[in-house]
């Protein structure tokens, strides 16, 4: 194995994690909405929403300052080290716009990012977590 392809194993292994996080984010919101509406108590479980409450509160932060995603950085560092092209936008923005051929302005990203994040809260306050889900 070549040190590109390992450079470009590293990157794709990144994107994973990536595309991990993002879905962590989103689909646990939808599990907790699920959990809510079926009375299921897993869904109350106070590790698994602090740990999501801080996930996507760690995106409205770094849309907030403009900051890149640590992990598009990294991935695109292992990307130039590979010799293959780096992403020009954000993760997210970068994949919306190629999965739905959408181009939009990055405040249209952070303006998603803290509509979702608003949710993520108000739903912690009318379907707050527990400490003993037993």
């Amino acid at each position: 194995m070549t040190e590109e392809h390992v450079w470009n194993l590293l990157a794709d292994v990144t994107l994973v994690v990536h595309a991990t996080y993002v879905l962590f984010v989103v689909a646990g919101q939808l599990l907790i909405l699920t959990g809510w509406a079926f009375d299921w108590r897993c869904t109350r479980h106070l590790l698994f929403r602090l740990i999501h409450l801080i996930c996507i509160g760690f995106v409205m932060l770094e849309a907030w300052l403009n900051v890149t995603c640590p992990l598009t950085a990294l991935e695109n560092s292992f990307r130039i080290k590979s010799g293959l092209m780096t992403y020009e936008r954000s993760f997210l923005s970068h994949w919306i716009e190629r999965l739905i051929f959408y181009n939009a302005p990055e405040w249209i990203f952070t303006m998603i990012y803290m509509v979702f994040a608003g949710f993520v809260v108000l739903t912690w306050l009318v379907y707050p977590p527990k400490r003993n889900t037993e």
